[in-house]
């Protein structure tokens, strides 16, 4: 096992992913629209512009080679996506709502069909920074990555029309597991002794335990160990603290912990986004 943990295979996903946010837009009528996200500024068409912006954005890059957008001198990696983001949802916000419906349906195949043969094991397209930036990150996490990215939006869209859904474990349980492969650099700055372990666990019908525990130089995900520091977190938290939909301080508030609060204190910082 290396220090990401076990792989997992998220491509069977997206259909079912694409299929419940398609039928998710299929149902809006034009006041839900135009309803306000969790993200600043952003309304439901917004993301779901943001959601083409990704298929194209892998599409053209990740198949055809395409370099795309050029970082602005002295841009940070957070500024060029915020930039390239929004530059792309206000280019979006010209088509109407059946126009989005339909590229998603036409391109998001194109994407299945593309990722369906790439070999877990090979080098990522796109490095996953919030697991471990100066690694280079594996095939697997990059994928599991974007099935987060899409699960995510399409969560946020739900929230703002007051529709829940597609939070089934098959479909949440993925989620969960790929946020939790940023426990080792939550805890990045914990210098412990080799073989202290942290164990993570969520609860919920798509929970589970999670573990990270110090080598010789680093975190890293672990089968198991002794805890020195426990966190439990109900699902829903783990997910929305992990894209910062709530704050620290909030799903500290919904959490118990117990043990080296050094530990417990960074694992609650769980980020997996690009921030």
């Amino acid at each position: 096992m290396t220090v990401f943990g076990p792989p997992i295979d998220t491509r069977p996903l997206f259909p079912r992913e694409r299929a419940a946010l398609l039928e998710l837009l299929g149902a809006l009528d034009e006041a839900d629209w135009a309803r306000p996200t969790v993200c600043p500024g952003w309304d439901v068409h917004d993301i779901a512009g943001h959601v083409l912006n990704d298929y194209l954005r892998r599409l053209s890059g990740s198949r055809d080679g395409h370099p795309g957008a050029v970082f602005a001198n002295d841009e940070t990696l957070p500024a060029y996506l915020a930039r390239t983001n929004d530059e792309f949802v206000r280019a979006t916000r010209q088509c109407s709502p059946r126009v989005l419906i339909d590229l998603l349906t036409q391109l998001g195949p194109q994407l299945d069909a593309f990722w369906s043969n790439r070999g877990l094991d090979e080098p990522a397209d796109l490095d996953v920074s919030w697991a471990a930036p100066d690694l280079p990150s594996p095939a697997w996490l990059d994928l599991a990555r974007e099935y987060t990215e899409f699960w995510v939006h399409q969560q946020q869209i739900r929230d703002a029309v007051a529709r829940p859904g597609a939070d089934d474990p098959e479909l949440l349980g993925p989620v969960l597991d790929t946020f939790l492969r940023a426990l080792p650099q939550a805890l990045r700055a914990e210098n412990r002794p080799a073989g202290t372990t942290v164990r993570f666990e969520v609860t919920g019908p798509a929970g589970g335990t999670w573990f990270a525990t110090r080598g010789a130089d680093r975190w890293e995900m672990a089968s198991g160990g002794e805890p020195a520091a426990r966190v439990t977190m109900p699902q829903d938290t783990v997910w929305r603290l992990a894209t910062r939909g709530i704050t620290v301080e909030e799903a500290r508030e919904r959490s118990a912990v117990d043990g080296d609060p050094g530990l417990t204190r960074a694992a609650t910082t769980l980020l997996a986004i690009v921030w």
